[in-house]
């Protein structure tokens, strides 16, 4: 594998859930911060400033994106591997379902895109593909093999030079973060059913620490929380808690989560699963920071910010409150 090649495509399944999409996209963003929503289930990651801290190369990643998104959030991911956002797009489109990663390296590109029908072409619509087989270029190799002139006859001036173009790999396209979606979501299952209350609890504190590290690295901050709990059967439980003033602290955010657990009342339910969300978010900078006459929570705030850049070296959850470390299921 190439280390030049630092895009990804992905491509999530058809019948995700618009919130089981938010939160692949927050997946991806634990990976790199240069991440392009692709509506309604695909999005573009950068990755090449992401490979030196994870010690790995752009393939590697897309394995730990498909396998943290199989084990996190229950869906399976087909994930393109490339130096252009076309070839990667391509590739994923490629990939047999459920999920998969396929990885073209940057000398290997010819060779791979070469065989395709046009019409697996990223960016090759059916029309252009049928003008393009009147004339006899029924492979992307051989739309690359001939002039790019050529192409622009059959297609026209814009879209015969784009299709020229990227039947020879190029793109030159950058991958362009997007707005900040309206939420943020992290979820928690159980391999068997929870009945254990402190655990419950645990397995929330630890939600609670995702996604204020979520938020703050996003500098955004939250107006309201909401938790739904999932049970045996099928059935869920949820609610919604407004925030007294808008924050990403985990202090904030725990003392909310916890109200709503309470408000539960599991006592003896069987718990498969829990989603917290943050919702109404608002820009960091927008949230006054008042100097608080409590020297405890000046305090935590301190220690909050310390874990932050730890974790920022170290990796995600690398530093975190001892409660999570609760015993596997």
């Amino acid at each position: 594998m190439n280390p030049a090649n630092g895009v990804l495509h992905v491509r999530c399944a058809p019948a995700l859930t618009e919130e089981g999409y938010r939160e692949v996209l927050e997946l991806l963003r634990e990976f790199s911060p240069t991440v392009q929503a692709l509506p309604p289930r695909a999005a573009l990651v950068h990755v090449r400033g992401a490979r030196r801290y994870f010690g790995a190369d752009a393939c590697r990643i897309a394995e730990l994106v498909r396998v943290r998104a199989i084990a996190r959030l229950g869906t399976d991911v087909r994930i393109g591997v490339a130096g252009t956002w076309a070839v990667a797009a391509t590739a994923s489109a490629r990939v047999p379902g459920p999920g998969g990663v396929l990885a073209v390296p940057e000398g290997g590109v010819g060779a791979f895109l070469g065989p395709l029908p046009v019409e697996a072409l990223h960016g090759i619509g059916p029309r252009q593909a049928e003008a393009l087989r009147g004339y006899g270029l029924h492979t992307v190799g051989a739309v690359a093999a001939v002039s790019p002139g050529t192409v622009e006859r059959i297609l026209g001036r814009r879209a015969g030079r784009l299709a020229a173009e990227r039947a020879r790999g190029i793109d030159p396209r950058p991958v362009t973060p997007k707005d900040l979606p309206a939420s943020a979501a992290v979820r928690s299952g159980f391999t068997r059913h929870e009945l254990d209350g402190p655990h419950a609890r645990a397995v929330l504190l630890g939600l609670v620490v995702r996604l204020g590290a979520v938020l703050r690295g996003r500098r955004q901050a939250a107006r309201s929380l909401s938790l739904t709990l999932q049970f045996a059967g099928g059935t869920r439980w949820e609610r919604t808690r407004r925030l007294t003033e808008a924050s990403a602290h985990d202090e904030d955010l725990r003392a909310a989560a916890y109200r709503l657990l309470d408000a539960a009342g599991l006592q003896r339910a069987r718990l498969t699963g829990m989603v917290l969300r943050a919702e109404d978010l608002t820009g960091a900078e927008r949230v006054s920071r008042q100097i608080s006459l409590d020297p405890v929570r000046e305090a935590r705030l301190t220690v909050e910010a310390a874990v932050d850049r730890a974790n920022a070296r170290f990796g995600p959850g690398t530093v975190r409150p001892a409660a999570t470390f609760h015993k596997a299921a």
